[in-house]
């Protein structure tokens, strides 16, 4: 049984421990130590087994009593952009080496009183700034420096970013399920690469609070696992409202996203916008988002062809939108109050020079440096502005689109994952986006799910956008499809 712990899903691993065949310690093991034995892969940034084991401990005598959440004992992983006090968070940045926060962030605390153990802080993008996960800047665990992680189904090959090491620790089922965080497109995109389920939600559904900022407005957490069936369980506890705390936060009640999926899908209207299919999506990737949407009208759901009109607007507006708050967001990092200081300076202002070159990473620095041009006097109208503007407008796009439709479908990415290191060029790896920043600018939730394989035998993901607060009818959508297919349940080889 303990050998094959990690093939057990959330729900899988929920219901064993509940039936107390199987302990919160015993699973926390077999995964820390599955976590050791792929270290390889760069996904885990920080592990204590002590705190660790101590959670699982807790977990297992309120068990015991017949207490516990409704997560009780099952292990996760979290994104490091969300603090922790039981581990170091860096945001994967030499910046906030060796910081330990003094807090839980909201959502690493809902997710602890409903009973996950937490097996530690996983890598990605520095500052959650990439596509790629190779902007870390931090050594992951078994490494003396910064390694880009890699896709478990190709060692060679990308996870995707930033939260490349949520999504390849639960593709190697390193953890069950792992926390991550969304800007453009950084939960969606690196499920689609590495095969696995992720889910954003609805922006300020899930509290920001302990989230390290890189662009408010847009920064939402989410979850990802290996079914929308797990990720429907991760997201319930996640999501709620955080008002004391969070000024973005919905001031909406919490909702079981489990209720909702079994309901089928008959008549359920998808719409395929023009836009999404166009020059640039790879054949191999257009094929197996055909034949997904082909299985779901086997399901009942039928096609409606749509527009997204200003779709290709959605790259520029958030790479001048994202920038500018990133640059006044990462402000505080001044070596002053807390994160790297430089060692030797010659007056206050050569200690910020040399402190923030010295913390920060080369993306990271370009987008500052984008951020601050575009707020500057004399091009705030001419950028900043006008990019709000059409921002409200791309909202509108879908507002209009879902008078026709319940859901729109379309690829997650135009190609299955790259090579590492093959995106030499920042401006195309910012094109890549372009499927996942329109939901990110409206403030949609999506969806990403395995739908098959391209190029290389590479996994590719489907992207699903609902209306606002209509995170069930996405994992309703997503699990109906993953009753009928086995996508969802390949493993890399090796894993």
């Amino acid at each position: 049984m303990t050998s094959e712990l990690h093939q057990l899903g959330v729900a899988a691993l929920a219901a064993q421990l509940r039936a107390k065949t199987l302990s919160s310690v015993e699973a926390a093991r077999h995964f820390l130590a599955r976590a050791q034995a792929h270290r390889h892969l760069g996904a885990f940034l920080a592990i204590d087994e002590e705190a660790t084991l101590a959670q699982a401990r807790a977990q297992d005598a309120l068990i015991a009593r017949g207490a516990g959440g409704p997560l009780a004992g099952v292990p996760i992983a979290h994104k490091d952009v969300f603090v922790t006090r039981d581990f170091v968070t860096t945001a994967a940045s030499r910046m906030l080496a060796g910081y330990r926060s003094p807090f839980d962030a909201t959502i690493v605390s809902q997710l602890a009183q409903a009973g996950c153990v937490s097996l530690g802080k996983l890598n990605c993008d520095e500052f959650a700034m990439g596509g790629a996960s190779e902007n870390s800047g931090v050594a992951p665990i078994g490494f003396d420096a910064p390694q880009p992680v890699r896709n478990p189904w190709d060692a060679a090959r990308v996870p995707g970013g930033s939260s490349g090491g949520s999504s390849a620790a639960v593709a190697a089922r390193l953890a069950p399920a792992a926390t991550g965080s969304d800007t453009g497109g950084s939960i969606r995109q690196p499920a689609g690469f590495c095969g696995v389920t992720g889910i954003k939600p609805t922006y300020g559904r899930a509290s920001r609070y302990g989230m390290i900022a890189y662009a408010s407005s847009l920064d939402q957490a989410g979850a990802l696992g290996r079914s929308a069936h797990d990720c429907a369980l991760v997201l319930s506890a996640m999501c709620g409202p955080d008002v004391m705390h969070d000024a973005t936060s919905v001031d909406r009640p919490a909702e079981d996203y489990t209720q909702a999926l079994e309901q089928p899908l008959a008549g359920l209207r998808i719409g395929v916008p023009e836009e999404f299919f166009g020059e640039g999506l790879a054949p191999d990737v257009r094929a197996a988002i055909d034949a997904a949407l082909a299985e779901y009208e086997k399901l009942g759901a039928r096609r409606v062809a749509i527009s997204l009109p200003r779709t290709r607007l959605a790259v520029p507006v958030y790479y001048i939108l994202s920038p500018a708050e990133a640059s006044s967001n990462l402000s505080r990092f001044d070596g002053v109050r807390y994160g790297h200081r430089a060692r030797q300076y010659a007056d206050l202002l050569d200690m910020y020079q040399k402190s923030r070159a010295e913390g920060f990473g080369e993306e990271v620095k370009r987008r500052i440096m984008i951020g601050t041009y575009v707020l500057s006097e004399g091009y705030y109208d001419a950028y900043y502005l006008q990019a709000q503007k059409i921002r409200r407008l791309i909202a509108d796009d879908f507002q209009q689109a879902f008078l026709q439709c319940d859901v729109i479908a379309g690829p997650v990415a135009p190609t299955v994952a790259p090579a590492i290191g093959s995106q030499s060029d920042p401006v195309q790896s910012y094109l890549a986006d372009a499927y996942t920043l329109p939901a990110s600018l409206a403030g949609l939730p999506g969806l990403s799910h395995p739908v098959g394989t391209g190029a290389h035998g590479m996994p590719v993901g489907l992207q699903l956008i609902a209306n606002h607060f209509q995170e069930g009818r996405l994992l309703n959508a997503a699990h109906r499809f993953q009753q009928a297919t086995d996508f969802h349940l390949r493993t890399p080889e090796g894993y």
